[in-house]
């Protein structure tokens, strides 16, 4: 923790869109004092040194199981949702949808009110909910439990729309096989962010559903029809629908760069492609296993598996997804950072601090090595 007045030198700024290169920060009292070039910036309290480190707004994850040791469906309360914010703040990330995997009504509602309690208590990080299931497809459940996917029922989408009216942001991954085009556009009209997502839909119904009010796809390329010579599945959907954004997990284990590049290339505007880590439980954790409804899942070589093979979750942070985006996908680093910030930010509506805006706060800001393999927080 940084009190007092500090001077931040010798690094680059991320504005969230764009480095710069040879400017100087000066925070008072955690807000922004004095910015600029380099010569008009004086020395003021604490000089910070960056030797090359970037300085920029902290990571917005919008898929987040758990952490710290424990899934958020485990004891949905704020106690949970406080220890998962803050193992995820130590990795970079000041805003974050908490994800509820398919589960019981019980546990969704309890999730639900839990995430509302948070959020009106001011638990820093939580900038809304994410429910992904139960309203999945079977065929491509993945570590989704099948016995707990259902069609949304009537009371189902009450309870939804309920929901969105007292949260900032709630967004649902649903699959058509389980959700009528009606249903979605209900949810949409409510503000509701619906991500299609773990389907085995065609092109057409996928178009058909985003035309209904769906703006997001989830996790890109897993869980989902792909595209294919004479179908194009939700794959192509995504990448043709300019007005849908889709999270990628960028970890080379769950999608390969090549992939990912002709990914990057193909994806239609305005929509774009954001980072997510689909973290687990132990995400800012040395845990090796830990259950997932019984079941064990086991960390191996940067890898979640069922025992059967199946990946569960992601192993990973965003700073390492950045650097498999910019080494081995081979993309611009602005254009990697934006990922991971500004437009995931801007898909939940959510204002993005950033050390170019004169509200800007050090507790949101971050520093990056200048190598992507460590992040720090500044508050």
């Amino acid at each position: 923790m940084m009190h007092g007045t500090v001077t931040f030198r010798g690094g680059r700024l991320f504005d969230g869109a764009r480095l710069i290169d040879g400017y100087a920060i000066s925070f008072k009292d955690w807000q922004r004092v004095a910015y600029g070039p380099d010569a008009d910036v004086p020395n003021l309290g604490e000089v910070i040194d960056l030797g090359g480190d970037i300085l920029g707004p902290g990571y917005v994850d919008l898929q987040v199981n758990g952490g710290d040791g424990i899934m958020l469906g485990d004891d949905p309360s704020v106690e949970t949702l406080t220890r998962i914010a803050r193992a995820h703040r130590a990795l970079g990330v000041t805003h974050l949808l908490p994800t509820l995997i398919t589960d019981t009504p019980e546990i969704t509602r309890a999730t639900i009110a839990a995430t509302i309690d948070a959020i009106g208590q001011g638990v820093p990080g939580i900038a809304g909910l994410h429910l992904e299931g139960p309203h999945l497809s079977v065929a491509r459940k993945g570590a989704h439990d099948a016995e707990l996917i259902r069609p949304m029922q009537g009371g189902d989408l009450a309870e939804l729309l309920a929901a969105a009216a007292a949260l900032p942001c709630l967004k649902v991954t649903i699959a058509p096989e389980n959700v009528t085009e009606a249903q979605v556009a209900a949810m949409a009209q409510a503000g509701i962010l619906v991500s299609l997502g773990h389907t085995d839909a065609d092109y057409d119904t996928c178009r058909s559903y985003m035309a209904a009010g769906a703006r997001c796809v989830t996790h890109l390329f897993n869980a989902m029809s792909q595209l294919g010579n004479r179908e194009p599945g939700l794959v192509g959907a995504a990448l043709a629908c300019g007005e849908v954004s889709t999270g990628l997990i960028a970890d080379a284990v769950h999608v390969h760069p090549q992939s990912i590049r002709t990914a990057w290339a193909a994806k239609s505007e305005p929509g774009r492609v954001f980072l997510v880590s689909d973290a687990m439980a132990v995400a800012g954790s040395n845990k090796t296993q830990f259950t997932l409804k019984d079941r064990t899942i086991h960390r191996q070589n940067g890898q979640l598996t069922l025992a059967d093979g199946t990946l569960a979750g992601a192993d990973l942070e965003l700073t390492t997804a950045i650097r498999v985006m910019v080494e081995q996908v081979g993309l611009p680093l602005e254009a990697v950072l934006g990922a991971a910030t500004t437009a995931p930010a801007q898909l939940i509506n959510l204002p993005l601090p950033t050390p170019t805006a004169a509200t800007c706060r050090l507790s949101n800001l971050v520093r990056i090595s200048r190598d992507l393999r460590a992040v720090s927080g500044l508050g």
